[in-house]
């Protein structure tokens, strides 16, 4: 007996699959509705982001019923294990070329058509409508029917069902026919924005290469990087990108970490120092010891953060969505109730009652409805789009309006990005000789800190002779001879067993590094010369920026992969904390802390190990000229690199709410009047239909008085 209990209670292996077409939160309902009302379910997890479905049963059901279930609701079911080999070597169709897009296509083409006929043969044109909006309606109304069997009875496809059909029982096939159309063109919008997310996560993986330098028994062998197993050791070139994250054995080189930490300088690595996968190698080979198997490499644990802050972070559930699960039922109802019982209970004459409750149904049409919120937001988003302000949607204008706290990264984001150089100090010769000594031995360097002492070698007009005999010391500097001068160009502690320091020289060294600079040392013939001050500086505007965020009653704070006290002298000079030496799971675990203190965060950013915060934040901006994932992980963007422009973004999407909520006012308000008068015997038929479209243009004229948003 207890064996067959033991056996009834045998758990299936959980069921994964992967939902093409599902775009939305309001897509994952259906399916997650649909399928829990199977038999033998126990838990489901879906995920938007990444399409897929994974579903914990009892043995009495299985994958095909499943799949089966979401197929009858119109999206795609497959095996994602079986579909990965294909999805490698055929690429996704165009967004032209998917199935919606061809019916908005179609739909589309039979509504011009329509309007042809009509102008030529105008007793053909109520059918010319009439046939283009079943082009568009019937998959959407087959849709509908398939939610409402499976448990969503008031889909946003049964709202725009009922709303076309309610048209057209009044007459108005073309307006019917044009809503059906638009509605199309949304999903289809819809879909692009949520392949272009899915494209930018999957793009994150690129950053490491596809193979690596295997040493095994004396020699090395080219070997795909994903097969690299811990403990083994791979040889990474000049120039090449780490394979995976591991720990130096010989070499010493300096490696380019920006992607993974954000840090403006590259980093000398030595034995015993560790690297990550997807950084790149600068002037010398190292050999390193594979610390990590590629699906959990740096890289693969940020595009996991990213995958997981995604689908933490349910996207604003549409608003028409929401009102249609009370309001179209409710208009149905009433219209349904004035149409049949005065004449069922008070005799009262069914055309007269009939009338009325077709005048109701008009009177119900969501249309005004409807477009009261794209409108404004499109007319929100065209304005900042104008200002260069990119925002992603009417989810992010709503959330960007509640923000009490912008968490800013620094390299590239407050700051310029690149090191300039600050200040010239010397000793014995002129600033003008110091640059000009100093240009001459980074002449033939590409590295950050020399074309900073290039660039300001040229802004001071100093000369700068050829250098000979220059040679790179590996993280202690550059030696050479200029003019039959003996130079050395370098840090402050190399310098020093090279040439006696004063006290003054130590001070004025140790008062660069205190502003948080970075401090090359300049020897000739043995004796200090000069000090060079470097450092990566704020942008402009950005004091005004944060300033003008306080005013509207936001924090700052800098959270910043850089060393603390490079970060802590460009928090300082903006008047905002900064915490710094972090990795991308720090900054989004910084900002998981900073929600749970109640705070509303915004993640601004530029680089790819902003992406788990910028997806994990409320609202993730990105600072314009940040890398492609920053732009496509985050739900907004700021083009022009302007500070100031975040605020700008947060006062553009408070007037927007402002407009959506006067709009929805306009909306019901007119409906509740002409709803009165029409059951009173004040109104009929055409006042009704003048509700409905005066209510329309009343609502578009007020939301294009957003696109006059002020730019300052």
């Amino acid at each position: 007996m207890s064996d067959a209990v033991t056996l009834d209670r045998t758990e299936a292996p959980p069921t994964r699959l992967r939902v093409s077409g599902m775009d939305c939160a309001s897509c994952a309902a259906k399916v997650e509705n649909a399928v829990r009302r199977l038999p033998g379910i126990e838990d489901i997890q879906i995920s938007v982001a990444t399409e897929t479905l994974t579903v914990r049963h009892g043995p009495g059901i299985d994958a095909r019923a499943i799949a089966a279930t979401v197929r009858g609701l119109g999206y795609g079911a497959e095996d994602p294990e079986a579909t990965t080999a294909s999805d490698t070597d055929t690429p996704e169709l165009p967004w032209w070329r998917a199935p919606k897009a061809l019916l908005a296509f179609a739909c589309g083409t039979a509504l011009v058509l329509a309007y042809a006929i009509g102008h030529a043969a105008p007793v053909t044109e109520r059918w010319a409508f009439l046939v283009a909006m079943m082009v568009g309606l019937v998959p959407v109304a087959r849709r509908a029917v398939a939610a409402a069997w499976h448990g969503t009875p008031f889909s946003i496809e049964t709202l725009m069902s009922v709303a076309a059909i309610g048209a057209t029982l009044i007459g108005a096939t073309e307006e019917a026919a044009t809503v059906v159309f638009l509605f199309l063109v949304g999903e289809v919008l819809e879909g692009v924005a949520a392949g272009r997310a899915r494209a930018s996560i999957r793009g994150l993986t690129g950053l490491v290469p596809d193979t690596a330098l295997l040493e095994r028994g004396g020699e090395t062998e080219r070997v795909p990087a994903a097969s690299l197993r811990v403990g083994t050791t791979v040889l990474v070139r000049p120039g090449d990108r780490v394979p995976a994250d591991g720990t130096v054995l010989d070499g010493e080189s300096a490696v380019d970490e920006a992607p993974v930490t954000g840090e403006s300088v590259p980093r000398r690595k030595g034995p015993g120092e560790p690297v990550f996968a997807g950084t790149v190698n600068g002037d010398g080979a190292l050999r390193v010891q594979v610390t990590a198997a590629a699906r959990d490499n740096t890289i693969a644990r940020v595009v996991r953060l990213v995958e997981e802050a995604q689908e933490a972070k349910a996207p604003t559930e549409r608003l028409i969505d929401r009102v249609s699960k009370v309001y179209t039922p409710a208009v149905v109802g009433v219209a349904f109730l004035v149409a049949v019982l005065p004449p069922l209970v008070a005799g009262a004459a069914w055309a007269e009652w009939v009338y009325k409750g077709l005048a109701i149904l008009l009177i119900g049409c969501p249309c005004a409805l409807v477009i009261s919120t794209p409108a404004a937001i499109a007319a929100g988003l065209s304005a900042g789009a104008r200002r260069g302000l990119l925002i992603k949607g009417g989810a992010v204008l709503e959330r960007l309006a509640a923000v009490t706290m912008v968490a800013f990264d620094k390299t590239g984001t407050l700051t310029e990005g690149k090191p300039v150089v600050t200040d010239v100090v010397g000793f014995g010769r002129s600033e003008r000789d110091v640059l000009s000594l100093a240009g001459a031995l980074e002449g033939g360097s590409s590295h950050p800190l020399a074309r900073a002492v290039l660039a300001k070698a040229a802004e001071a007009g100093a000369p700068v002779p050829p250098a000979f005999g220059a040679q790179a010391l590996g993280g202690k500097g550059v030696t050479g001879k200029v003019g039959g001068l003996d130079l050395f160009l370098g840090s402050p502690r190399e310098a020093a067993a090279r040439a006696a320091l004063t006290a003054e020289q130590e001070a004025r060294v140790s008062a660069l590094h205190g502003e948080g600079k970075t401090v090359a040392a300049l020897v000739v013939n043995g004796v200090l010369a000069g000090l060079l001050g470097m450092r990566d500086e704020p942008r402009s505007d950005a004091k005004a920026g944060i300033d003008r965020l306080a005013a509207q009653g936001i924090e700052a704070i800098v959270l910043t992969g850089d060393n603390a006290r490079t970060a802590g002298a460009v928090a300082g000079a903006l008047g905002i904390e900064a915490q710094a030496e972090l990795l991308p799971e720090d900054k989004q675990r910084i900002v998981r802390e900073l929600q749970a203190r109640g705070l509303v965060v915004a993640k601004v950013g530029d680089g790819i190990n902003d992406a788990p915060a910028l997806a994990a934040a409320d609202v993730g901006i990105a600072m314009g000229g940040g890398t492609d994932v920053a732009l496509e992980t985050a739900d907004a963007a700021v083009l022009h690199g302007r500070v100031a422009d975040v605020a700008r973004m947060v006062e553009l999407s408070r007037r927007t709410l402002a407009n959506i909520r006067a709009n929805i006012g306009i909306a019901l308000g007119l409906k509740a009047v002409f709803l009165a008068t029409t059951v009173a015997g004040l109104t009929g038929l055409w006042p009704a239909i003048l509700a409905d479209t005066g209510a329309t243009v009343l609502v578009t004229a007020n939301a294009l008085r957003l696109l006059r948003t002020p730019a300052g």
